[in-house]
C-alpha cells in the first residue's frame, strides 16, 4: 500500500507535486483563448468595424438600424439559450454555426449596395442574432473559466485585444477602400467584400477550439468535468438563471453595457464626421478598446492581494472615468441636435476642429472596453467552471442584446440626440452601485475557494473511504 492510500484510509489529501505545464500548449488555456480572440477577430471584430461607421456604411441608417433591431432581438433569445447549446453541441459546432451568419450579414449590405431593399439586411441581422448568441456564449465561457483564478483579468484583456485588433483592421478596409472619396455618402462594394473575406476566415478558424473537457490548467485541473449536457438539464439551469440573485443584480450593467452604441456610431461618428474619417476613427476607437482592457486587466489581477479588493478598485476607476467621458460628451451634444445637424462633415485633415471629437469617441471606445472587461471579470470570479460560466455569460449576452435591440429602435424613431446620451449615462451609472454589492457578496478570494476545494476533496475522500469499507465487508460476507 502506497502513501497516498495510507492518507486516503486516514481521510486525509496527500500534498501533490504540480506537474509543470507549458502554457504553450495547444490544449492550455492560453493559446485556446488566442485562438477565440482571432475567431472574434474576423467575426465580430470585422462586424464592430462595419457597424462604428454609422448606418452600416450608408447614408440612410434605417436600413441599418432595423437590421440591427431583428440583431438584437434574436440575440436576446439566443444569448440566453446559448450557454445550453454550447454545453450540449461543443464549442466546434456551436462556433461553426455561429461564425457563419457574419458572413451573410456582410454580403446583404453589399445586396443593399445596389438594390436599396431593406428586407435581406434584416432577415440577414435576425440570423446573425442567433449566430452572435451562439459565439458569445462559447466565447464567454472560453474567456472566463480557463484562465487561472488569479490572472482572469489579463486573459480578458488579451482577447479583449486580439478581437478588437479586428475593428482596428476592420476601420483600415473603409478608410483605404475610400480614401479618395471625400465626396462619398456610403461606401464601396471593395469594402463589404474586405470584410466578408476576414469573416469567412474566422469561421473556418472556429474549428480549431477544443472542448473544455479537454483544455488542462497548468496546475493539471480541468476547465469541466462534463463532457456533454443533455437538453433537460440545460432548460432547467437555463430558467434558475432568471431567480438568481446574483444575475438580477447584473441585470442592469448588461443592458448598458452595448445600449450606448447606436448614440456612438450613429449620432457621433456618422453624423460629425465623413466617409472616410469614419473607418480612420474607427481605428482608434477599436485600438482604444485594446488600451482600456489591458489598463483595467491589469487593475482587476494585480492591484490588491485580496481579489474583492481588485475588484471593488476596478470598478470605482471605471466609475470615475465613465462619469468623466460621458460628461465631455454631454459638453459636446449640446453643440448640434436632430433638427440642428453640423453644416460640415468633419475631415481628419480639418485640424484644431477634428481633434476635440477625434478625443471624445477614442474615450467612447476606452470606456466601452473598461466597462465589460470589468463585467467579465466580475461573471468569471463567479465560479471557474466551463459548464456553468457558459451559462452566466449568456445570460448576460441575452440581456445586453434586448438593451441594444431597444437602442436601435429607439434611434430609428429620431429621439433627440441629449436624450440618447443622458440615458446612456444613467443606466451605466445605475450600475455600478449593484456590480459593488456583486462583488462584495458574491466574489470570493483565492484562499477562500481553495479552503472550499480542500473541504470538498476531503468529503469526497471520507465518502469513498466509507463506500470501500461498506463494499469491501460486503465481499468478505458473501
Amino acid at each position: 500500500m502506497g502513501l497516498g492510500e495510507e492518507d486516503a484510509e486516514a481521510g486525509k489529501v496527500s500534498p501533490t507535486i504540480p506537474v509543470k505545464r507549458s502554457i504553450f500548449r495547444y490544449n492550455s488555456p492560453l493559446v485556446q483563448v488566442v485562438l477565440i480572440g482571432f475567431v472574434c477577430f474576423c467575426c465580430p471584430g470585422m462586424f464592430n468595424a462595419l457597424s462604428g461607421m454609422g448606418g452600416g456604411g450608408q447614408v440612410d441608417p434605417t436600413a441599418a438600424n432595423n437590421a440591427n433591431t431583428a440583431l438584437y432581438t434574436t440575440f436576446a433569445v439566443f444569448g440566453v439559450l446559448g450557454g445550453g447549446i454550447y454545453n450540449i453541441l461543443g464549442p466546434q459546432l456551436t462556433l461553426l454555426g455561429g461564425c457563419s451568419t457574419y458572413v451573410l450579414y456582410a454580403g446583404s449590405f453589399l445586396y443593399y449596395n445596389h438594390y436599396h431593399h431593406q428586407a435581406f439586411a434584416i432577415v440577414a441581422g435576425a440570423f446573425l442574432g442567433v449566430g452572435a448568441g451562439l459565439l458569445w456564449a462559447s466565447q464567454g465561457a472560453i474567456m472566463t473559466s480557463y484562465p487561472p483564478q488569479n490572472r482572469k483579468g489579463i486573459y480578458i484583456a488579451l482577447f479583449w485585444s486580439i478581437f478588437n485588433m479586428g475593428g482596428v483592421i476592420g476601420g483600415l478596409i473603409p478608410f483605404v477602400m475610400n480614401y479618395h472619396r471625400t465626396e462619398a455618402v456610403s461606401v464601396n462594394d471593395g469594402t463589404y467584400i474586405g470584410f466578408m473575406v476576414f469573416m469567412s476566415i474566422g469561421t473556418l478558424l472556429s474549428l480549431s477550439i477544443l472542448h473544455p473537457s479537454r483544455v488542462v490548467r497548468s496546475d493539471g485541473s480541468r476547465c469541466t468535468n462534463i463532457k456533454y449536457s443533455s437538453v433537460s438539464v440545460e432548460a432547467a439551469e437555463i430558467l434558475k438563471l432568471f431567480l438568481d440573485w446574483r444575475m438580477l443584480l447584473l441585470v442592469p450593467a448588461s443592458w448598458a453595457s452595448n445600449f450606448f452604441y447606436s448614440y456612438q456610431f450613429n449620432n457621433v461618428n456618422a453624423v460629425l464626421f465623413n466617409v472616410r474619417t469614419r473607418g480612420l476613427n474607427n481605428i482608434f476607437y477599436w485600438a482604444a478598446q485594446m488600451l482600456g482592457s489591458i489598463f483595467i486587466g491589469y487593475i482587476m489581477d494585480f492591484s490588491f492581494k485580496s481579489r474583492k479588493s481588485r475588484g471593488l478598485l476596478g470598478l470605482v476607476i471605471v466609475a470615475v472615468f465613465g462619469t468623466a467621458i460621458w460628461g465631455g460628451g454631454l459638453a459636446k451634444q449640446l453643440d448640434y441636435h436632430r433638427l440642428n445637424l453640423p453644416a460640415k462633415k468633419l475631415d481628419f485633415k480639418d485640424g484644431a476642429d477634428f481633434a476635440g471629437p477625434f478625443v471624445l469617441y477614442f474615450s467612447y471606445g476606452l470606456l466601452d472596453a473598461m466597462f465589460q472587461s470589468m463585467v467579465y471579470w466580475v461573471i468569471g470570479a463567479l465560479a471557474d467552471d466551463s459548464e456553468v460560466l457558459s451559462r452566466y455569460n449568456g445570460f448576460y449576452k441575452g440581456v445586453q442584446s434586448a438593451g441594444a435591440a431597444v437602442a436601435w429602435q429607439i434611434d430609428t424613431h429620431k429621439v433627440p440626440f441629449l436624450n440618447e446620451l443622458v440615458t446612456n449615462w444613467a443606466l451605466m451609472t445605475v450600475s455600478y452601485p449593484l456590480l459593488a454589492l456583486l462583488i462584495i457578496r458574491a466574489v470570493k478570494d483565492e484562499n477562500e475557494v481553495d479552503e472550499e476545494k480542500t473541504n470538498k476533496v476531503e468529503q469526497s475522500v471520507v465518502v469513498s473511504n466509507d463506500n470501500t469499507s461498506v463494499n469491501t465487508s460486503t465481499y468478505v460476507k458473501n
